[in-house]
């Protein structure tokens, strides 16, 4: 059963952290759509060679243009949907109001870029396409999972004591 208190949906940054303030409560088993929503993600990438170590190091040779076509349509894509949700007030399924709140920039963000790209050229992985490099057999892939799952958690614990 769906329950929900305030009509509001927020997405809020606090530096580079997105706040989910929906207040809607529901069963586990309403989480299943995610999960097919993720395998068919999974299916799509690995068909498009989006996960394809040698596309990933391609891309960073500059010797082709595959991943750079896919990043800048998803690029596009994003772009009009935020500009139609914006400009038309698109509501959530649920009919909450979806806020989009300006983020303050740091040269943090500039390091911390440099240092995602970097990972990504060294393993041939980003955090997106890392499930379904292992769900397609890459389970090497699993040890940039871990060491993602560590970096992040590394992260949490300093990040007040890094400068801004």
């Amino acid at each position: 059963m769906l329950k929900h208190t305030d009509t509001e949906f927020e997405i809020r940054s606090l530096d580079a952290v997105c706040v989910n303030e929906s207040s809607l409560t529901h069963k586990w088993y309403h989480n299943f759509k995610y999960l097919i929503v993720g395998v068919l993600f999974g299916i799509v990438f690995v068909k498009s060679e989006v996960v394809s170590w040698f596309r990933i190091q391609e891309m960073f040779r500059l010797q082709s243009f595959h991943m750079y076509g896919i990043i800048g349509s998803a690029v596009v894509v994003g772009m009009i949907s935020v500009w139609l949700i914006k400009k038309f007030n698109i509501k959530t399924i649920y009919g909450e109001t979806i806020k989009f709140h300006p983020k303050t920039f740091n040269k943090g963000q500039i390091y911390g870029g440099l240092l995602f790209g970097f990972g990504w050229a060294i393993t041939g992985a980003c955090p997106g396409p890392l499930f379904a490099q292992i769900g397609a057999g890459a389970t090497i892939t699993a040890v940039t999972l871990f060491s993602a799952i560590a970096g992040t958690w590394v992260y949490g614990l300093l990040r007040n004591k890094i400068p801004h």
